[in-house]
């Protein structure tokens, strides 16, 4: 009976106060832009950004090349603060090489193109370390082929696909490539090879190389040519 009593005296709004707010909701409607919602601004997501990265990257195949500006004004037409262009720059990075200001598009063959000059340069360095103690061999050597081989006896010790560890030498080496004797054929396969350096305080060198043929050298005996793909930092 009390609830009765209290929802029968429980006050009802009056015309004005409900004139009163339906006119305070039209001044909050008529100010609010159209389509937005009281929430606050959201931030930008990942994938608004990585839009905006692909509309830069099209511009800069179909320009030429971008500039911040232009980068800028891509947020800006997806409605995000232009301050973020560093980061959409870092998204796009792989695909854009910077040059006197401007940040040209790479396509993706020359981009490979360029890793694979990187990785034979490494390579050619390590070489050289390896080489370090035969430079008067280097002199002497009459040999001619596309890339001088200098004779380099070192143990070796090769890491297979499958988990093995085995232990040869190696006969010889240029800046593209091996030769390793041992008691395995490793035609084929590709291996990393770990080999020392000859003064003791370097750090050994690891190779990926590729075996492109093996011979026999004697009874279980054989040797295996082999051309370096890139120079690992662990095998």
């Amino acid at each position: 009976m009390l609830r009765m009593f209290q929802e029968k005296e429980r006050p009802r709004p009056c015309a004005s106060d409900t004139l009163l707010m339906k006119r305070s909701q039209d001044m909050i409607n008529h100010a609010r832009p159209e389509g937005s919602t009281l929430e606050s601004p959201s931030v930008p997501s990942a994938a608004g950004l990585h839009g905006v990265a692909q509309a830069v990257v099209s511009r800069a195949r179909s320009e030429g090349f971008v500039v911040p500006r232009t980068i800028r004004q891509e947020l800006a037409q997806a409605g995000m603060p232009d301050g973020q262009w560093k980061d959409v720059l870092a998204l796009v990075r792989p695909q854009l090489g910077y040059r006197q200001g401007r940040y040209y598009f790479v396509s993706p063959m020359a981009a490979r193109m360029r890793q694979a000059k990187r990785n034979q340069q490494a390579i050619q360095r390590a070489v050289r370390q390896l080489l370090g103690a035969y430079k008067k061999a280097v002199a002497q050597h009459s040999e001619r082929r596309q890339q001088f081989r200098f004779p380099l006896c070192r143990p070796v010790t090769v890491y297979t696909d499958d988990g093995r560890e085995l232990h040869v030498f190696s006969r010889d080496i240029s800046a593209s490539g091996i030769r390793l004797i041992g008691t395995y054929n490793l035609q084929g396969q590709r291996v990393r090879c770990r080999i020392a350096a000859d003064d003791g305080d370097s750090p050994p060198c690891c190779f990926l190389v590729q075996v492109l043929w093996a011979s026999a050298a004697g009874d279980n005996l054989y040797e295996n040519g082999g051309i370096f793909v890139e120079l690992v930092l662990s095998p």
